[in-house]
């Protein structure tokens, strides 16, 4: 029997990736069948395109007879909200990225799906990306020991569309800032792989336009003993080639073609995506994991994950409470730059941005 969802705004585009990659994979278990927006048009829009039925009402669309789950593509700023009804109605719910705006709305979702006891999932792509589990796994063997460096480079060219100023994207009041919803990807990453840091020391910059503010910043994250973990992100980048970069005791790890800039231009042919070098082994060995021809290929493939969660067969991709701690992440970012400090991870100023 499918698991019969409706979705609660439609914002968000990766949400449109998941409803064609289900409607085209009946397999999965995965039926779209009602959807929600604030705006009528996009409603409309939607409904058309996924064949769905649309609901003008969120309540009415929470009280659907069959509804068994919600998939979360608001604005950001809706995202609590959202989240505290559907938990009410006690639907499972799968949220798009980043969690909150505000650490008090992070904790409103914390405490509504802990509270209601729902099945709760945040739809990082980055968790279940082949070449990113590869990494994971090599760190949790301990292949480069004593981990020292860090590098994720993460970047859009999105900012360079004369509209970006128009798109909710770039709009304070639905989602702060690009910075604080795409750096969001590299920095759950770090927390996937390392948990929580000590401290955040962090420039941000807008340096193209001022209608689109924080179109650049970098941030290190120091572990204790190490390492040190930089992310580095440009919403202002037209092409790059190289992602991560891990430099460990025993050797170092190098991924290529992990995000837009480097996944949608043109490459090598046989070009590696993902290699380590060992001292002992004196040689780079390739992980034979291909990089996608197109990074939306990579959105596409978090449909299946994220249907295998919806029908029980898998645990969350991450938890609110994880959520919590990434946005905690990024938020410390504003501090450090804002006062032009190293900033703990416990500051008391992280609950003010």
């Amino acid at each position: 029997m499918s698991i019969r969802i409706g979705i609660l705004g439609f914002a968000h585009g990766h949400v449109g990736s998941y409803c064609d990659m289900w409607r085209l994979h009946p397999e999965w278990g995965v039926e779209v069948c009602w959807g929600w927006d604030r705006d009528d048009e996009r409603l409309s829009a939607a409904a058309e395109r996924y064949r769905i039925q649309p609901i003008a009402e969120l309540d009415a669309l929470l009280a659907q007879d069959g509804l068994d789950a919600v998939v979360i593509g608001a604005e950001t700023s809706l995202h609590a909200e959202l989240v505290e009804k559907a938990a009410a109605a006690g639907k499972s719910i799968v949220l798009q990225k980043p969690l909150a705006l505000t650490m008090a709305e992070a904790d409103r979702i914390v405490a509504a799906v802990t509270g209601h006891g729902v099945r709760f999932t945040i739809a990082w792509q980055m968790r279940v990306d082949p070449q990113n589990l590869k990494i994971r796994e090599l760190l949790q063997e301990g292949a480069l020991g004593r981990l020292f460096m860090v590098r994720r480079r993460h970047g859009l060219p999105f900012l360079f569309d004369p509209k970006a100023p128009e798109s909710w994207h770039t709009q304070a009041a639905w989602n702060r800032d690009l910075w604080a919803d795409d750096s969001s990807h590299p920095i759950d990453f770090v927390y996937w792989l390392f948990g929580m840091p000590e401290s955040a020391t962090a420039e941000l910059a807008t340096l193209y336009r001022p209608e689109t503010p924080m179109d650049n910043g970098i941030v290190i994250y120091r572990y204790g003993a190490g390492p040190l973990v930089e992310v580095s992100c440009s919403f202002v980048n037209h092409a790059g080639e190289n992602v991560t970069e891990i430099v460990g005791e025993k050797g170092s790890l190098v991924q290529n073609y992990g995000d837009v800039p480097s996944c949608n231009v043109p490459r090598p042919a046989g070009a590696i995506g993902l290699k380590w070098y060992l001292k002992e082994d004196g040689e780079w060995t390739d992980s034979g994991i291909p990089s996608p021809s197109n990074h939306g290929e990579r959105i596409k493939a978090l449909a299946e994950p994220l249907a295998a969660f919806l029908g029980g067969e898998r645990p969350a991709l991450a938890t609110a409470e994880e959520g919590r701690d990434a946005l905690r992440m990024v938020l410390a970012t504003y501090v450090s730059s804002r006062e032009g400090r190293r900033v703990m991870m416990n500051d008391a100023g992280i609950s003010d941005i």
